[in-house]
């Protein structure tokens, strides 16, 4: 029996996870690439709530061949099957699925505040 792939229709699913909901709130447990302004914010809460050690980061570079790039890319096609959508940064990772939790800066600046309490 054949496996057929069918092309995407539509865009590639948003990526709105929650730590709290499906994910637990636990230290050590995530992962943050980042690289453009609206990453600043995210790099910069980091720092503010003190859990800096308990999140791991990366600022991926421009070189999309670089370091970062192909673990994020790995962590995309986990949580969407087949995603061929764009990379986008801030992105915050489950390392213990390998999944991306969410690409959405708010709903991640709310999530490092969970970890953070």
């Amino acid at each position: 029996m054949s496996h057929t792939v069918l092309p995407r229709t539509g865009p590639a699913p948003a990526l709105r996870g929650r730590i709290g909901t499906g994910f637990s709130p636990v230290p050590h447990r995530y992962h943050l690439s980042t690289d453009c302004p609206r990453s600043e914010q995210v790099t910069r809460a980091l720092a503010l709530l003190g859990i800096g050690d308990s999140v791991a980061a990366t600022v991926l570079g421009a070189d999309t061949a670089g370091p970062g790039y192909t673990e994020l890319r790995l962590a995309y096609e986990a949580a969407g099957h087949h995603f061929d959508g764009d990379l986008t940064v801030p992105a915050l990772v489950d390392t213990w699925s390998g999944r991306v939790v969410s690409d959405h800066a708010p709903d991640i600046l709310d999530d490092l505040r969970l970890l953070a309490s």
